[in-house]
């Protein structure tokens, strides 16, 4: 096994699209396996309890090499 086999996380940031982010997986050379999202809480208070609420979510993608 060689060392280009190894999974990379890519994650979409905050300035660009899904497709913007799955562009830049290609041009590094790697293609997406598995598509993973995360949610993402805040803190807020409410009557003297603090509750969670929604703020967004966090998409990662994981890539493994491209073969030749």
């Amino acid at each position: 096994m060689s060392k280009n086999n190894r999974k990379k996380t890519f994650e979409v940031q905050d300035n660009e699209t899904i497709s913007d982010c799955l562009e830049r997986i290609s041009k590094e050379g790697y293609t997406p396996t598995r598509r993973i999202e995360k949610p993402i809480f805040k803190e807020v208070e409410k009557n003297g309890e603090i509750d969670y609420e929604p703020a967004g979510r966090q998409i990662v993608f994981e890539a493994k090499p491209i073969e030749p």
